[in-house]
């Protein structure tokens, strides 16, 4: 199953200056004023190496590395080690704390079922990610990732091993702190490891990435380059029940269409839903968290005004028969139930409209799907719940990936603490 490795993590070290202004967050939610914010502060931000402009950025990226690496800005540390990291936050009135560890992970084909996807990538995004790699070499940031422990024996372990002082410590502008403990002792990286062996592991985040990785690894192969390096991937590894773990959701707007009809659209809808008329837009999300407790598949459909409609599937059966190539697990997803039966069937957006974003964009703000559609951007938006970590876990099991964008963990992870040069 899942191989995992210590390895010599290149870190920034005093002479690029505070840990707080050298991080970011994950390059693909980052606007361009934030980036240059972040340059503004530090010229030694991460953003440099991660977010490269210019006409040509990647090569700019190689060239700023090779740099940092000569001057001492970032060094490599001494020993091998795996990395406990944890991050500590708050989020609509719930304190917590969510830890894993960083490690190497040796690359596998999907088809083997050891890492498991449960998402669809973009052909772009791969495109610009591999481009760097090539010309840097190093993974700069952590694809996150879920593993399946019921005795919850490789928690504890870390647990025991952080018990001393992190070694870094910060705190980002969205409150959230972010700790670093390294272990060296070779016997407790054995044991790590072996705690590893009869694993799979469950990509969260970072399916661009994973696969980026695998076609940079296989052109290293047809081009002759690497010692060994390109064979892995650096992974945050999480206990997939561990309490601290937050999913949230990723609401869909709608735009651009050339006929909108609200009144068709609800009529249409009530063939599969029952349709209630709600007065108070404050109450969508009380509402439809006491609808996924109870296990309803449920949307709140707003176009403008102080209210809404709450939209409750009538019968989960449908999706058996429109979608019988597709398990239990996919046929059950919130973001099945929506995109099958109202956007694809009722709005005609197909799957390929849906990838490009030409009718359909995407928040995990309420407030800014509201404000989408208040001032005019966006002709209708669904509010949804949540999806759960174990219809993750079942659908990537089932060998099926979710629509784009059908999961947002928070907090994400910082990018800048540990870097993963392959050779």
């Amino acid at each position: 199953m899942a191989e995992i490795k210590p390895f010599q993590s290149l870190r920034f070290t005093d002479k690029a200056g505070s840990i707080q202004e050298l991080v970011c967050p994950p390059y693909d939610i980052i606007s361009e004023e934030q980036r240059q914010g972040y340059l503004q502060q530090n010229a030694n931000n991460i953003i440099r190496l991660e977010l490269p402009k210019g006409e040509q950025p990647y090569a700019a990226a190689g060239a700023t590395l090779q740099e940092w690496l000569d001057k001492g800005i970032l060094k490599k540390d001494d020993k091998p080690g795996i990395y406990i990291y944890e991050e500590e936050f708050s989020i609509n009135g719930i304190h917590a704390k969510v830890k894993g560890c960083i490690v190497r992970v040796k690359l596998e084909e999907f088809s083997k079922g050891i890492v498991l996807p449960h998402e669809e990538t973009l052909s772009k995004a791969k495109e610009d990610r591999l481009n760097l790699m090539k010309a840097t070499h190093c993974n700069f940031s952590q694809i996150y990732s879920l593993y399946m422990d019921e005795e919850h024996r490789i928690i504890s372990r870390l647990d025991r091993l952080s018990q001393g002082k992190p070694v870094t410590e910060l705190t980002d502008g969205q409150g959230v702190t972010h700790r670093l403990w390294i272990v060296t002792d070779e016997e407790e990286i054995r044991a790590v490891c072996r705690d590893f062996a009869d694993k799979k592991l469950y990509i969260a985040d970072g399916h661009h990435r994973y696969e980026t990785a695998l076609n940079y690894r296989n052109d290293c192969h047809e081009n002759g380059i690497g010692d060994g390096g390109e064979n892995d991937v650096m992974m945050m590894l999480v206990d997939m029940e561990h309490p601290g773990l937050v999913v949230l959701p990723t609401h869909r707007l709608v735009r651009d269409l050339a006929v909108f009809d609200e009144a068709k659209l609800l009529d249409d809808c009530k063939a599969y839903f029952d349709i209630t008329e709600e007065e108070d837009l404050q109450s969508a999300e009380d509402k439809l968290g006491q609808l996924y407790k109870a296990g309803k598949k449920a949307f709140a459909f707003y176009s403008g005004g102080n209210g809404y409609k709450l939209m409750v599937l009538k019968d989960e059966n449908v999706l058996a028969e429109l979608l019988p190539d597709k398990s239990k697990a996919s046929q059950g997803l919130d973001v099945t139930v929506l995109h099958t039966l109202v956007l694809e069937k009722i709005f005609g957006i197909d799957a390929d409209n849906m990838a490009k974003q030409i009718n359909l964009t995407y928040t995990r703000l309420l407030e800014e799907a509201v404000e989408s559609v208040r001032n005019g951007k966006a002709q209708c938006a669904f509010l949804l719940n949540p999806t759960r970590v174990t219809e993750i876990r079942d659908v990537a099991a089932a060998g099926e990936k979710m629509p784009q964008k059908s999961t947002y963990f928070y907090p994400k992870l910082v990018t800048g603490l540990v870097m993963n040069q392959l050779f």
